[in-house]
């Protein structure tokens, strides 16, 4: 079976995907009266799984309501023993480098991943193991904060597929590794 790993983020213009105190409201701060999924569905729809690192995972619980992954996820951390209970069917906690938790994930037959949270993305580009970004660009400038991309090791090469524009100022671009 063909993996691929897939990041769906969204940025700002300066390329941050949480401000200088890790702050998110900036996310939001098109309004989206309609409720449009910007692509979220589309995205689950070519995944069978989520591949997240634990402050990601902390910051979806702290968001209330229902859970909003259908998906299995997969948590990255070092330090968590285990997951909340009302999320004990949802999520399984992992370790290890990139191509180790790729290893454990495909053992389990799912090929197809939506890797999340800025550390982990970062760790996966620089093991070279991101397959197609899905960028989403909020046209506001942070100034600082968390950075999507940080160091890399060398150049990663990516094709332009698409872009498309939701309500009417998001810019949503999507790129495929070129290998």
């Amino acid at each position: 079976m063909d993996s691929k790993n897939i990041v769906f983020i969204a940025q700002s213009l300066d390329g941050y995907i949480a401000g200088k105190k890790g702050e998110l409201d900036w996310l939001h701060s098109i309004p989206n009266p309609e409720k449009d999924d910007l692509g979220f569905t589309q995205l689950m729809q070519d995944v069978d799984a989520i591949v997240m690192g634990r402050l990601t995972f902390e910051t979806v619980c702290g968001f209330g309501g229902e859970w909003p992954y259908s998906k299995p996820v997969f948590v990255l951390s070092k330090t968590l023993q285990e997951v909340p209970s009302r999320f004990k069917s949802k999520v399984s906690l992992l370790q290890g480098n990139p191509s180790e938790v790729l290893a454990k994930v495909h053992a389990r037959k799912f090929f197809r991943l939506y890797i999340d949270g800025g550390t982990t993305i970062q760790s996966f580009l620089k093991e070279d193991l991101i397959d197609e970004l899905r960028i989403t660009t909020i046209p506001i400038l942070l100034g600082g904060g968390s950075s999507l991309f940080g160091d890399l090791v060398s150049v990663v090469d990516f094709v332009h597929i698409e872009s498309k524009v939701f309500l009417g100022q998001l810019v949503q671009s999507h790129y495929k590794r070129k290998r």
